[in-house]
């Protein structure tokens, strides 16, 4: 029988491009007079477009203008962004901290451990254990929820709530009397019964509504996304009501393909809003799309965003179906964040 000899490959190549070339990042306010530049080039991995949003995103900066470029092993892009106020970046911890988060990371991070993040845990963050709600939405069904909470002494320490297509995802932070994590799986379980069927109703299917406690680390609005495309929320009839969505709220969103290049090119104006990136780049991301090029502006009160993807296996959308898939997925989470004003009447 034939010795199969497979090449070799050094485990610590793939990180050696990485020290020869660290990620190079620059706090530039000087070539815009409104908005300040930040520039990052860096070598290519998977999520690294993401994962630069998220900062930024986290910082509640308002990305005015990006130019994004991925193409074969180098990423660089380059943010117009300013605060809530509409001003520059100036602070020098707040520079301190970006140049840390998106530089190498072998550097001191100390600043960057202190700076607050929304992440949801394993089974318990610290002195917070994290519980994740999925269900049908209704009026007062949040009270039902905290008055399960407080039978069970349990405290809300935090949490976060979005509703869409008459779906729940809530991702609550709850901890005990003692201000501590909850590990006793007789009182989680007891806790995960008496959730589902507030959640549930008078049906008794698991498809309707689940509780479940966080698994990993994950950014909690990107879990948020996660949950309520798990729950196919972009599938429900809600999305295209003329009701439901006005029509000068409603995203356009069209798929087109650049013959040339061999990319899906993914075209969205809707109106302009925080975070509007982040929620695209996180849903095109868990859907297993790759980024290659993106052109983001604002125009006034709307705004502009141009992606050129492809799918993680090389291939682009190509049937009808995979077009309407991705078009309703990226308008439900455009919409996750404004639909509705909440449960409680």
């Amino acid at each position: 029988m034939a010795t199969v000899c497979w090449p070799y490959f050094d485990p610590e190549y793939e990180n050696f491009s990485n020290r020869m070339n660290p990620p190079r990042v620059s706090v530039d306010n000087s070539s815009c007079h409104d908005c300040t530049l930040i520039k990052v080039d860096s070598v290519n991995k998977p999520g690294i477009l993401l994962e630069v949003v998220q900062i930024l995103t986290d910082l509640d900066f308002i990305i005015t203008k990006a130019y994004i470029s991925s193409d074969g092993g180098w990423f660089m892009d380059v943010f117009h962004v300013t605060d809530q106020q509409g001003k520059k970046i100036t602070d020098s911890k707040t520079i301190d901290f970006i140049e840390k988060a998106l530089g190498p990371k072998g550097q001191s991070t100390e600043g960057v451990k202190n700076w607050p993040s929304k992440r949801v845990g394993v089974h318990s963050v610290g002195d917070h254990t994290a519980v994740e709600l999925i269900g049908r939405d209704r009026p007062g069904l949040l009270s039902e929820i905290s008055a399960v909470l407080a039978n069970l002494h349990f405290n809300v320490v935090a949490a976060e709530v979005w509703t869409h297509n008459r779906r729940i995802a809530c991702v609550l932070y709850v901890n005990d009397a003692t201000n501590r994590a909850v590990d006793d799986p007789n009182r989680l379980s007891l806790m995960e019964e008496q959730l589902n069927n507030i959640l549930r109703g008078c049906e008794d299917d698991e498809k309707v509504a689940r509780t479940s406690f966080s698994m990993g680390f994950t950014h909690m609005d990107r879990r948020l996304h996660q949950m309520l495309f798990a729950d196919r929320d972009y599938e429900s009839s809600g999305v295209t009501t003329d009701v439901d969505c006005p029509p000068s709220f409603r995203p356009k969103i069209t798929i087109e393909r650049c013959e040339e290049k061999g990319y899906s090119v993914v075209s969205v104006r809707c109106k302009d809003r925080a975070k509007l990136m982040f929620d695209i780049v996180c849903t095109l991301t868990d859907m297993q799309y790759v980024v290659f090029h993106a052109t983001i502006s604002s125009d006034g009160p709307y705004a502009s965003q141009e992606y050129f993807i492809r799918h993680m296996d090389g291939c682009t959308l190509d049937t009808e179906g995979e077009k309407e898939r991705v078009i309703k997925c990226i308008e439900a989470a455009i919409r996750r964040r404004v639909s509705e004003a909440g449960s409680e009447p």
